[in-house]
């Protein structure tokens, strides 16, 4: 009797065991990402991605009189005003700061972007100090074509951000931020290109591979 009631121990002791190892491998895929994740490099560069997106829809809101124009900087405005505190939402919740001595895109080195960005390097799509400057300078039609220009590759540098995450991080709050970027942004590229060519216009050459 005392052999078949070892056995019957050990089997539930296996089986708690295991039980235990599967409980930590979830809670350990669900932790916090670390400092230098993909997942906090994201969130912390996309903010700031967002924040000019936002500067540059206010601009042309303020100065646009066609519908088309101020409806879709409205948009711009409402939708990555609203992402980017849900990225400083997530670093809030992961225990992360907002600012971090690591440079811009590096945590897309080695997969599928150049590196790190330099110091006064901009992150993909992002408009130069000049760019900006000359966009609050004109007027009417040729600040419509500007704008559109600019947001065009600027959405194109979210896309390459947001599917450069999708390569990297398995995080679900992540993941489907990062495809409804890819998914809007891609949208809202076609719809500004055909603006473009309403005015006789076509976009800056294209950053996306």
């Amino acid at each position: 009797m005392e052999k078949p009631a070892r056995t019957s121990l050990f089997a539930v002791v296996a089986v708690l065991v295991l039980a235990a190892a599967a409980l930590l491998f979830v809670l350990g895929g669900r932790g916090a990402p670390g400092d230098a994740s993909a997942e906090a490099g994201f969130a912390r560069d996309m903010a700031t991605h967002h924040a000019q997106a936002v500067d540059m829809s206010f601009t042309i809101r303020d100065k646009s009189k066609s519908p088309e124009i101020r409806s879709l900087a409205f948009d711009i405005i409402n939708t990555q005003a609203n992402q980017r505190g849900m990225f400083i939402g997530w670093l809030q919740q992961w225990g992360l700061t907002q600012s971090t001595d690591l440079r811009p895109m590096a945590w897309m080195s080695g997969h599928g972007h150049g590196g790190a960005a330099r110091p006064g390097e901009r992150m993909p799509g992002m408009a130069s100090d000049e760019e900006l400057a000359k966009l609050r300078e004109l007027q009417g039609t040729e600040a419509e074509v500007l704008f559109l220009q600019l947001m065009i590759r600027h959405h194109e540098g979210g896309v390459e951000m947001a599917e450069g995450v999708l390569r990297l991080s398995g995080r679900e709050e992540v993941t489907g931020m990062a495809r409804k970027i890819v998914s809007g942004q891609k949208g809202e590229i076609k719809l500004m290109t055909d603006m473009l060519g309403h005015r006789d216009a076509r976009p800056l050459p294209s950053i996306l591979q």
